[in-house]
């Protein structure tokens, strides 16, 4: 439950300091698109596992259930813990998590194994993001909608890459070059330590004084009812977003007849226009207000979700990208929203959305691959196109003095 002190204050130890620290936001996206690099590097190796391991569709879901599952339910309790408790080198134990779970994935003889290792890849995932959006938001210097969306470009860049390196890596030498990702875990570790250490110097700045936080007139019933609507869109995007990254390599190999490194390369081109997108959602929001952001990135995205089922590859291609640009934009804006709902739980609330986008994306991959072993896979995007029409409730969203 959310007290009058959670709504109305601001612990002095998450006020931003005066001038943005640009050197730090940059180490903490960097560390993003590596701990990112090393996840999307899962989806990418799908087909791959599925010739390896004789999978289903279903089964393919599953792995996905795992790592999104661990990667989702310990972050609202690493951000509530770390609210009260910062650990400065947290993101350091993080990158370990997910060293041994690459190295583990690069080994794995049977499907438990597999899974053992993306969940923990996953648990590396969940203690890595609260307190590394928690860094974004100490060095945004104010502009927090600025900062979210650069840490975020580091995490949908890594996203883009990982793609795009199992195409050049994974592919060519098969489930062992898996562990060539591990250079990327071991560069986040000695990142993360530098990162932990201008940290530690930030979180040991704590006082009793307090401030007024920016929104004090919403009662708590309205702020809960808004961050219901904010989870509802979530669940819209991430459940699209884990169709299109679980099975838009399966929907271009059966639908084209691409090659895996084809189809890879296509998922790279739709990674980057998620990145891409992702980095002006929040100055937009700073500026514009971010209920409009929110609004337009998820239900403007629609026209091309439902035409990309029925296009020849040329227009999928293109309408891919439209939809990832358009699509990307929102979730920065979500949280920075979601933050500014409830001041004062920076972490509990960074973990909150970003553990539920990858529940909610898991939970969507293993209902969609259930549902493409029993119909297809075209009928899955055809199916997921309507999606994005749940933005259309974004509208109950309350009008925030700077969101």
């Amino acid at each position: 439950m959310m007290n009058s002190s959670a709504v109305g204050q601001t612990p002095a130890s998450v006020l931003p300091p005066a001038k943005t620290v640009y050197p730090i936001l940059f180490a903490i996206s960097f560390a993003h698109l590596l701990n990112d690099t090393m996840q999307a590097v899962i989806a990418s190796i799908y087909p791959l596992l599925k010739v390896d391991f004789h999978l289903s569709f279903a089964q393919i879901g599953l792995v996905t259930l795992c790592y999104q599952i661990t990667a989702s339910l310990l972050q609202p309790f690493v951000g509530l813990y770390t609210d009260k408790n910062p650990k400065p080198f947290s993101i350091v134990v993080g990158m370990g998590f997910s060293l041994i779970g690459i190295l583990s994935l690069a080994w794995a003889d049977s499907f438990v194994l597999v899974l053992i290792a993306v969940s923990l890849i996953g648990i590396g995932s969940s203690i890595f993001h609260p307190e590394s959006s928690r860094i974004a938001h100490l060095a945004s210097g104010g502009k927090r909608g600025f900062a979210q969306s650069f840490f975020q470009l580091g995490g949908n860049s890594g996203s883009a890459l990982g793609p795009l390196l199992a195409a050049l890596i994974v592919a060519p030498f098969g489930q062992h070059g898996i562990m060539w990702f591990s250079v990327a875990a071991i560069m986040g570790v000695m990142l993360a330590i530098h990162i932990g250490k201008w940290y530690r110097g930030s979180a040991s700045q704590k006082t009793a004084k307090t401030v007024s936080a920016t929104h004090t007139s919403l009662g708590q019933n309205k702020v809960v009812f808004s961050l219901v609507i904010l989870l509802i869109l979530i669940f819209s995007k991430y459940v699209y977003l884990a169709g299109m990254t679980s099975y838009y390599t399966f929907f271009l190999m059966n639908k084209f007849g691409l090659s895996i490194q084809e189809s890879q390369i296509q998922l790279f081109i739709f990674s980057s226009a998620v990145a891409i997108g992702t980095v002006a959602g929040g100055p937009i929001g700073d500026r514009f207000g971010r209920k409009y952001v929110i609004w337009t990135s998820i239900l403007g995205a629609a026209p091309f979700t439902m035409l990309l089922p029925y296009a020849n590859l040329f227009w999928t291609t293109i309408l891919a990208v439209c939809i990832g640009l358009i699509i990307s934009s929102a979730f920065s804006a979500i949280v920075v929203y979601a933050q500014e709902l409830v001041p004062g739980k920076v972490g509990l609330i960074g973990g909150l959305f970003f553990g539920l986008s990858f529940g909610m994306g898991g939970l969507g991959s293993a209902m969609l691959g259930n549902l493409a072993d029993h119909t297809s896979i075209e009928y899955v995007f055809q199916l997921c196109a309507f999606l994005p029409l749940i933005g259309i409730i974004t509208g109950l969203l309350p009008k925030l003095k700077n969101g």
